[in-house]
């Protein structure tokens, strides 16, 4: 392995993490297979190698899948009171963890490091919600006639494969696997092979918090290689994937040909609408907050915002304004953006502003890297006005620190347009009228409509999307059950 470029970093990997990242398996860290090849991990700020990992050979992940399928009988059978206390102390280990956790997310992703304890103590919350409700759920009574009584119950899947994306590694982890756990099932995880760092120490933390050995276990590496023979895995009985609609698409498909079931949170392009009775203030905040935090790479972002043309050019001021002044920079010193998680990404991130430029958009604010940084993946708050709703940066997924401003006269003709999308994730509107806000919302086609608002909502509320955007729902009660399935029982009383 080559010398780590940062001594923070050195310190923080030999603290907590082995010098080559490998497959975590009953809680252990894996030994590195001669033939495997291993891969740089770069701190998206600097450009700097922070770590490697080994790819996990096809075999080793049919070794951590069977070893997830030797546990989940025990584990299905642990009183649902003892599993929560068993979330409960995990919780407990990621809060006593929660600096270094926070500081290797940042360095992983490049996020600022006020928002990386955000995803930690969100991280905690999720164990912590689900260890509350195991023994809160289950079937129901079914009233039949007097010689016979019927019944409900929820079991668990089995083994379920869990594919996780790089914008928010740990979160992103544990609001998958903690329900998965608290309804009975063990798990593999595959996360992002270019944020790997904290999915792989959250694994081992779980274990010596008591989670039984092979109930989570986690393999490295790329998606067509890895993450193919995971949800192919004959003992794979459901998958959860989050991610790009394409990827999305083909794990879909192998899902639909085991005939297993499968969660797939994918992407978005999410519209606010703007009414001209709006708190601006409030309204221009939300705008630019969407896509500052984690530099826009979010899928819940609010990226398309229809503006009543009567405040549209207040409105721009306001977001501009609010934009100017950010700073950019390296995610443990903590600025209001840190980078792009890689040079691909923020070269298409660019390109997107590029091609709506050349379209006849406007760029109000930013469109390029800052100029006083010679390295890192960044790209400066933008604001992209005269929009319209068919070409690509209204369409595509950005995916970066990019708000598109399109004006509307009529709110019906707002509505339509912010439903002419394939996706359907989140969607917002901002009014005075409570009625008016009623009403859009019923209209909007998402799954999570926000009212005067943009923020994340809480791990009870579930989350998910429509058409494109997705199947199933993460967090809330409502994905404890979709990590079960239902069988029905009828018995002759006489």
């Amino acid at each position: 392995m080559s010398t780590l470029a940062s001594p923070m970093v050195t310190d923080l990997i030999a603290g907590t993490l082995p010098e080559t990242l490998t497959a975590v398996v009953a809680g252990e860290w894996t030994a590195v297979d001669a033939g495997s090849p291993t891969f740089p991990v770069y701190d998206p700020a600097t450009e700097e190698v922070v770590a490697h990992f080994a790819q996990t050979p096809v075999d080793a992940v049919g070794a951590a899948v069977e070893n997830a399928h030797a546990a989940r009988r025990g584990w299905a059978r642990t009183a649902p009171v003892e599993r929560g206390r068993v979330l409960a102390r995990a919780a407990e280990a990621v809060r006593a963890h929660a600096e270094t956790l926070a500081l290797l997310e940042s360095i992983d992703t490049g996020k600022p490091i006020s928002q990386a304890r955000g995803d930690i103590a969100v991280t905690a919350r999720y164990l912590e919600y689900y260890a509350g409700a195991c023994d809160k759920f289950g079937g129901v009574t079914i009233p039949q006639a007097d010689d016979t009584f019927a019944y409900t119950v929820r079991e668990p899947y089995g083994v379920v494969a869990h594919i996780t994306p790089w914008n928010a590694p740990i979160s992103q982890m544990m609001r998958g696997v903690a329900p998965c756990l608290a309804a009975g099932n063990t798990v593999v995880v595959k996360p992002s092979e270019l944020t790997p760092l904290t999915t792989s120490l959250v694994a081992v933390l779980l274990v010596d918090a008591g989670l039984p050995a092979g109930v989570c276990n986690v393999v490295l590496g790329d998606g067509p290689s890895v993450g193919e023979a995971l949800v192919r895995h004959d003992l794979v009985r459901h998958i959860a994937f989050t991610g790009s609609v394409t990827s999305g698409q083909r794990v879909g498909r192998i899902a639909a040909e085991r005939i297993v079931g499968c969660h797939l949170e994918l992407g978005g392009k999410s519209p606010t609408i703007v009414c001209a009775d709006a708190d601006l203030p409030r309204a221009a905040k939300a705008g630019a907050l969407a896509v500052i935090r984690n530099s826009g790479q979010s899928c819940f972002a609010t990226t398309r915002l229809f503006v009543h043309r009567s405040v549209h050019d207040e409105f721009v001021e306001r977001v501009a304004a609010a934009m100017q002044g950010l700073t950019v920079g390296r995610g443990v010193d903590d600025p209001d953006l840190g980078p792009l998680v890689s040079e691909a990404q923020r070269d298409r991130v660019l390109g997107i502003v590029e091609q709506a430029r050349a379209g006849g958009a406007e760029v109000v604010a930013g469109g390029h890297p800052p100029a006083e940084r010679d390295s890192g993946f960044f790209v400066v708050p933008t604001l992209v006005t005269s929009v319209t709703n068919d070409m690509p940066i209204a369409r595509q997924e950005v995916f970066g620190p990019v708000q598109s401003v399109l004006a509307f006269d009529d709110l019906d003709e707002a509505i339509e347009q912010a439903n002419d999308t394939p996706y359907g994730l989140s969607a917002g509107v901002f009014t005075a009228d409570v009625g008016r806000a009623h009403r859009v919302a019923r209209d909007l086609q998402a799954g999570q409509v926000q009212i005067n608002r943009y923020a994340g909502a809480g791990v009870e509320i579930p989350f998910g999307g429509y058409k494109a955007s997705g199947i199933g729902r993460e967090k809330g009660l409502e994905a404890l059950l979709g990590y079960t399935q239902l069988k029905s029982v009828i018995v002759a009383l006489a």
